[in-house]
C-alpha cells in the first residue's frame, strides 16, 4: 500500500495552482473538469513535488463547513512536511517568491527546519539535512 494523494481545501483553484506550481515548483499532474456528488461542476486538480509519488488534491471548498476548514485543517499544527536536499537554496528561493515563513530556520537533531504557510494558511515544515 501507499498513499496516493491527500486533500488540501482551498478557496480558489487557480491561486492554489499558482502557489504550488509557480512558487513551490511542484508539477501540475492533473486539472480536469469533474462533478460534485450532486452533479455540480468542479475541478479535479492534483499537484506533487517533482519525482514524488504522493499527490495533493487541491479541492475548492464547497459550502460553509468546508470553507471554515481552509487554513485550519490540522487545528493550527504543522501537518505537511516538504523535504529539500538543498535546504538553504529552497529557503532562499521560497522567500524570494513571497512564501511566508513564521520564524528563521533552525537546526534540530533531525535536520534543518523552517515553518511556512501555504496559500490556504496551513502550516508546513521545510526540512533539510542536518548541517
Amino acid at each position: 500500500m501507499r498513499i496516493e494523494q491527500f486533500t488540501i481545501i482551498v478557496d480558489d483553484y487557480d491561486k492554489a495552482i499558482e502557489f504550488f506550481v509557480g512558487v513551490l515548483g511542484f508539477d501540475l499532474v492533473e486539472d480536469s473538469p469533474s462533478l460534485t456528488n450532486d452533479g455540480r461542476p468542479k475541478r479535479w486538480v492534483v499537484v506533487r513535488p517533482p519525482g514524488a509519488q504522493t499527490g495533493i488534491l487541491l479541492a475548492r471548498a464547497d459550502g460553509e463547513h468546508q470553507a471554515a476548514a481552509i487554513g485550519n485543517q490540522l487545528a493550527g499544527r504543522v501537518g505537511f512536511f516538504l523535504r529539500a536536499d538543498d535546504f538553504d537554496a529552497a529557503h532562499e528561493r521560497m522567500t524570494a517568491a513571497g512564501v511566508q515563513f513564521l520564524a528563521p530556520p533552525r537546526t534540530e537533531p533531525y535536520g534543518r527546519v523552517a515553518v511556512f504557510l501555504d496559500i490556504a494558511g496551513n502550516k508546513w515544515d521545510l526540512l533539510g539535512p542536518a548541517t
